[in-house]
């Protein structure tokens, strides 16, 4: 006989039973717990209290692989005092990082999603099967901001066992779930739990993790969270823990963003997240009491980017997002969890408050566009900033090199070493706003300006670098070409 999964659940029915429906069944001795409308049900038996997980577990545990990656690290070797008193130098050592992660096969093709943080800066990627074939994998897509990577593996047309993506959305806080993984590089694991709670945004940007008790511990990154019908309800990504093993707190990326960043990866070749082009903040209690609100909630936009999504349907400075197609929106990471979830010209119903009421507007979420175009352009010529590289910012070039998207100007994005940039301080990031009292607006207007400045101008140079605007010290001009 197996032994009881779930021991406290006798406890559980004297607590329920006051609050819920009890009705005899006509073929069963004991008291059937019924919940309107739910499929859901408290076991009300030993028998039912000894059921068993392994038939999920058989179905589910063929789809999660292990994940080893090396990468090689150069180290810088200690000299010695001779060394240093000879003037002799070591050559850096190089050695190979080896670690290990989780992944789950979603296309019986060989698709498999993990965490971006498993597979970072890897040299060799290589996937172990349940079975323990081994197999090289590549990366097809990733996103460090949302922590999702989407690799491939060459199966010559064999077919691998997958898991379907849950795509109703139905999971409930206290719904049971199991995660595998590969902890601590021991082999496969099972554990079990129930999901603590849901929308949980305060621990990225962008994302509404599911949070769940079952053990989760390091290398269980990039395994699966699923439900008892074997649906993938999650992707494990990180745990709360001061010590580094499981307190009981484990937070899995949740189906619907994974489904996408999938569908993304295998039709585009990266991870398209779909923004609206509204900058906002999260709604306090003081601004809610100001706003007219009954509680804090929702984010209110403070900037929108001209002609974007958001611009086009008709939101407004002050306005304040209550939620996108139905799902509330509590907060920043919430709106972008959400607009990360939808498809490019995808139509929304998003709801605002604005002026003491409601209002919905359509909303087509859309990337963010290259406009206007980045025109690198590389500066030289008899002036301070000669080898510096300079571009037009946009929001599509932000998100591709993680700064504001909503951010205008002209960003030097490289400075060759030992060129008159570097030795004047320039940095990449840094934004050019004026050059001796002129505005520089554009990549082809800063290069024009330098261009035709003669050789006696005195040079006065602005740069906004990390919000923070200050004069160039200029002290190194090129020598003359």
């Amino acid at each position: 006989m197996k032994k009881p999964i779930l021991s406290l659940l006798s406890g559980l029915l004297l607590l329920v039973g006051a609050g819920q429906n009890i009705s005899p069944s006509a073929h069963a001795k004991e008291p059937v717990l019924s919940f309107p409308g739910a499929s859901r049900v408290v076991p009300t038996s030993n028998t039912q209290v000894q059921l068993s997980y392994s038939p999920v577990v058989k179905q589910t545990a063929p789809a999660v692989v292990n994940v080893f990656t090396s990468r090689t690290v150069r180290a810088r070797s200690r000299s010695s005092f001779f060394d240093e008193m000879f003037g002799f130098g070591r050559a850096p050592q190089e050695r190979t990082q080896s670690s290990l992660g989780s992944g789950v096969i979603v296309r019986e093709s060989g698709i498999i999603v993990t965490n971006a943080h498993v597979v970072k800066g890897a040299d060799e990627l290589k996937i172990v099967l349940n079975d323990r074939r081994e197999f090289e994998a590549k990366v097809i897509a990733q996103d460090e901001e949302i922590d999702v990577a989407v690799l491939k593996i060459e199966t010559n047309g064999e077919r691998l066992p997958s898991l379907s993506i849950q795509s109703d959305g139905d999971l409930e806080i206290g719904d049971i779930v199991l995660a595998i993984g590969n902890p601590f590089g021991v082999g496969q694991t099972v554990t079990s739990g129930i999901v603590s709670a849901l929308g949980r945004t305060n621990v990225t940007n962008v994302s509404s993790f599911i949070q769940t008790d079952a053990a989760v511990n390091p290398g269980n990154s990039g395994g699966a969270l699923v439900n008892l019908s074997g649906e993938l309800i999650g992707v494990n990504t990180a745990i709360f823990s001061r010590s580094g093993g499981s307190n009981g707190i484990g937070f899995a990326i949740p189906a619907e963003l994974v489904a996408r960043a999938v569908d993304s990866a295998i039709s585009e070749g990266r991870i398209v997240k779909p923004w609206i082009g509204a900058r906002t903040d999260a709604v306090d209690a003081t601004m809610a009491s100001a706003l007219g609100l009954d509680r804090s909630k929702g984010a209110v936009i403070n900037d929108i980017y001209p002609d974007g999504p958001a611009d086009k349907a008709g939101l407004e400075k002050g306005d304040v997002i209550l939620s996108v197609d139905g799902t509330a929106v509590n907060d920043n990471s919430g709106l972008r969890f959400k607009l990360a979830t939808l498809r490019r010209g995808q139509n929304s119903k998003v709801t605002i408050w604005r002026d003491g009421r409601e209002r919905i507007y359509d909303v087509t979420a859309d990337t963010p566009q290259e406009s206007p175009a980045r025109d690198e352009r590389k500066l030289e010529g008899f002036h301070p900033l000669d080898g510096a590289s300079a571009v037009n910012m946009s929001p599509a070039l932000g998100e591709e090199l993680g700064f504001d998207p909503y951010v205008r100007g002209v960003m030097v994005l490289k400075v060759e070493r030992g060129s008159a940039a570097n030795y004047n301080r320039l940095r990449p990031g840094d934004f050019i706003v004026d050059i001796n009292g002129e505005d520089i607006t554009s990549a082809r207007q800063l290069d024009s300006f330098l261009l035709t400045a003669d050789e006696e101008t005195e040079w006065n140079v602005s740069v906004d670098r990390n919000g923070r605007i200050g004069v160039l010290p200029i002290r190194y001009m090129p020598r003359e070409k």
